[in-house]
């Protein structure tokens, strides 16, 4: 983590346009218009915020972790950061920081991955893919599981080791971290607030985030 990505934000929560609580566990889904500016707050610390993110308009334009990667040079999502589309659009820029650093190699916990990993009992447990199904299908019914991608994920903490495998780790946030954005187009947002209770990302202990979005010039 570098001391130069944390940077926070002029705007105060007063005078935001929209503010919710996502619950641990629960999917949500927004649309965030383009020149708005999108804050996710850590409330409790060390919860992951899995995140997607599509062109409003065109969910085959959507959030592209390799295609981000590529552009930036860097494995870690933080101040400066372009999140770039399947396209080649921007979506968003990262404007503000005060994690340092977030992920967007580990993906999203499944069903089937708790499976694997953990254990044959722990296939029922509520995970992030079931959640962004939820999201997508009440957001569009014509969207279903095919339209779910590789996904950032906030505040999570996923060190790269040097014979290239993954590891999840404590978290590098705190209560009342955030990461804010502001959208370069119309984007659906949409939230797993991660449930997951088999390794460290939630300190095994899921807890809520905030979302708030504010105009332009706000």
């Amino acid at each position: 983590m570098n001391g130069k990505n944390l940077v926070e934000s002029q705007l105060d929560p007063a005078t935001a346009v929209y503010d919710a609580t996502v619950p641990a566990g629960e999917p949500w889904i927004h649309e965030i218009r383009q020149g708005q500016y999108f804050r996710i707050v850590d409330v409790d610390g060390n919860q992951a915020a899995d995140t997607l993110f599509y062109n409003a308009y065109d969910f085959q334009d959507r959030y592209s972790a390799q295609d981000t990667i590529r552009t930036q040079r860097n494995i870690y999502l933080t101040t400066g950061t372009k999140l770039i589309s399947s396209k080649g659009n921007t979506l968003l820029t990262i404007v503000a920081d005060t994690c340092g650093r977030h992920d967007t190699l580990g993906g999203a916990c499944a069903t089937e991955s708790n499976m694997v990993r953990y254990a044959i009992e722990k296939r029922y447990m509520h995970a992030c893919r079931q959640s962004f199904v939820r999201a997508v299908i009440g957001w569009d019914p014509a969207y279903g599981k095919r339209d779910i991608t590789h996904n950032i994920n906030f505040f999570m903490n996923v060190p790269v080791t040097e014979d290239g495998q993954l590891t999840f780790e404590d978290g590098v946030s705190g209560a009342g971290k955030y990461v804010e954005m502001r959208a370069e187009m119309d984007v659906a947002a949409v939230i797993s607030n991660c449930p997951q209770l088999n390794n460290p990302c939630n300190d095994y202990n899921p807890t809520p985030v905030r979302v708030l979005i504010w105009e332009p010039g706000a």
